[in-house]
């Protein structure tokens, strides 16, 4: 199911409250995760099977100890959200400052030092597509993306503007096993789960 937002004004739209409303209705009841995109709603109907969740505790874990203290890789709640862009998304590891973290509502997508993502089996394109899209927009400095299903992922960086809006210039690709740099960290992609 796609709603899409209205488009010429700034700030949250009247259709982007809507779907705001309709995402926090719902968002117990249905499976999945709903997002929403510069594009409308994306309703990814399958629940995160165990290597994309192994692949972000691993990810996580492997942050972390590179980290410095006052830094985390944050894999739960809240909804980063960007009103003036009418768009809220949920990555599946933030790295943030931990004060960062303080107060109610959604995170502010400017605070977050990465957005890393691990591609859903049932719905890749949401993470190799729309967040390239909508990261870029939300002011996302770094996104990582991470491919269960051919061993593979890209980390783009360096937010330029184009004639259709902020966009990342910087693509560097990797495979499983090389070391890869989200924002100032180095980590292994050694032994990440693959999906069968």
């Amino acid at each position: 199911m796609t709603i899409a937002p209205d488009s010429a004004r700034p700030g949250p739209s009247h259709a982007y409250r809507a779907m705001r409303e309709f995402v926090q209705s719902v968002e117990d009841t249905l499976p999945g995760k709903i997002e929403i995109t510069k594009e409308g709603l994306v309703h990814d109907m399958m629940s995160p099977v165990k290597p994309h969740e192994l692949t972000a505790l691993h990810l996580r874990k492997r942050l972390e100890k590179v980290m410095p203290e006052e830094i985390v890789a944050h894999t739960g709640e809240p909804d980063v959200e960007d009103e003036p862009e009418s768009i809220m998304r949920h990555p599946d590891v933030m790295v943030i400052d931990l004060a960062d973290m303080e107060g109610d509502g959604s995170f502010d997508p400017r605070t977050l030092l990465a957005a890393i993502e691990v591609v859903s089996r049932s719905n890749p394109d949401n993470d190799w597509v729309g967040k390239v899209r909508d990261y870029p927009l939300m002011g996302i400095p770094v996104y990582a993306i991470f491919d269960p299903r051919t061993g593979t992922g890209a980390v783009f960086t360096d937010i330029h503007s184009t004639p259709d809006g902020p966009r990342y210039a910087v693509r560097k690709d990797f495979v499983y096993g090389e070391d890869v740099t989200i924002a100032e960290w180095t980590i292994s992609t050694r032994e990440l789960p693959r999906y069968a």
